[in-house]
């Protein structure tokens, strides 16, 4: 889930199959689509040969829905099984922005303020190392300021062990590294402690909450914490390449201890109606999640003295934390975007707040980041050439 780098080298692997799907009418009917189809497709091969990427699911979007999606590669190298729009892939941190809409939710029934010291809400277990003087308010979990760490906790799958419940493992991890609001540290722990705060406010388990309070009422059919048969039968095998061998290498799915920071399962086209949400201000067929204020701030950034801090592959130098949605203006315009990461699996969400326009890109290629904020950039380019 944290960012990561893999430099670019000619790809020397299996060959890529492509699968490509245009939502909407037939071919002759969606000139768009077809536009797009011929401009981005390349651009993608390129990047799964350039990143070393078994397999991608890709959509394009505005506020009206889905343009265009495409599978490339092959989920699965052994088998050569081409991946599609609805391959399912591990998208990782994405998750993030979900569950800051359930603590948003929270917040807008009164139940706490963004600058409350977060250790005021918690009876069981505290955050330990706080001085009195500079306590973690709520704005500071959701901005990465917090100065808690990073923190995973991997368990094997299929293995003996299983992550402990979240009051257990915040109880004994819950301990800063660095005082509050000193820079930004990417933290997994302090979105586990989001998911305790959401079922300590609502009195409802985290997962049961999320499921009903957010992808049921968006048709989020194929998002899962724990992925359905089905789904997993269109699961993405998760891989690393072997530089020596110069050939994928599977690795083993995990669990983790911080499961509610991005341990999550889904498809580009469930994403890309996540996407199209956000583009439409948190608002679809008028139903609303949070307030069109909240929203607002949601989208602002922060602590603007920590811009700097996120360059380093993610959009430019203006990108800096608003509500976990890295924010970002390019040409006057506010671009919103977030990846996600494990083992085997890289991911990348990204808006165009004025022009309504969005591209969703999920893969089991290993930390490949940097090669998908630039697909992103030249696919939201495309996007906007072709529509003129």
């Amino acid at each position: 889930m944290a960012l990561g780098k893999l430099g670019a080298k000619p790809f020397a692997g299996p060959i890529f199959l492509a699968v490509f799907l245009s939502i909407g009418a037939a071919s002759s009917q969606n000139p768009l689509a077809d536009r797009l189809a011929v401009r981005i497709a390349p651009e993608v091969q390129k990047t799964l040969g350039a990143a070393r990427i078994p397999s991608a699911a890709v959509a394009l979007v505005n506020g009206d829905g889905i343009i265009w999606t495409a599978g490339f590669g092959a989920s699965n190298v052994w088998a050569k099984t081409p991946a599609n729009p609805d391959t399912v892939y591990l998208i990782g941190s994405i998750f993030k922005t979900i569950s800051t809409y359930a603590l948003l939710q929270q917040m807008e029934q009164g139940k706490f303020r963004l600058d409350d010291r977060v250790n005021d809400y918690l009876t069981d277990f505290k955050i330990r190392g706080e001085r009195s003087t500079r306590p973690v308010t709520f704005r500071h979990l959701l901005t990465h300021t917090s100065g808690l760490p990073t923190d995973f906790g991997p368990h094997p799958i299929w293995g003996d062990s299983t992550p402990p419940t979240l009051s257990e493992y915040l109880a004994k991890s819950l301990r800063l590294q660095r005082p509050p609001l000193t820079r930004v540290l990417y933290s997994n722990i302090a979105y586990t402690l989001v998911a305790y705060l959401v079922e300590k406010f609502s009195g409802v388990p985290f997962k049961d909450y999320i499921q009903e309070q957010i992808f049921k009422p968006l048709d989020l059919k194929n998002t899962s914490f724990d992925p359905r048969p089905d789904m997993v039968e269109r699961l993405a095998i998760p891989y690393m390449y072997n530089r020596w061998s110069r050939k994928f290498v599977a690795v083993e799915l995990k669990k983790a201890d911080v499961w509610p920071a991005g341990m999550v399962y889904g498809t580009v086209k469930d994403l890309a109606g996540w996407l199209i949400f956000n583009l439409n201000r948190g608002e679809s067929r008028g139903f609303r999640l949070i307030s069109e204020e909240t929203f607002r701030l949601m989208m602002t950034r922060q602590y603007e003295q920590f811009n700097s801090q996120l360059v380093g592959g993610w959009l430019n130098e203006t990108s800096g934390y608003g509500l976990t949605w890295c924010i970002s203006r390019k040409n006057g315009e506010t671009l919103f975007a977030h990846s996600g990461s494990i083992n085997g699996y890289t991911s990348f969400i990204v808006g165009n707040l004025d022009r309504k326009t969005g591209f969703v890109v999920l893969t089991n290629g290993n930390q490949v980041h940097r090669h998908l904020y630039k697909l992103a950039l030249t696919a939201l380019d495309m996007l906007d050439a072709a529509s003129r």
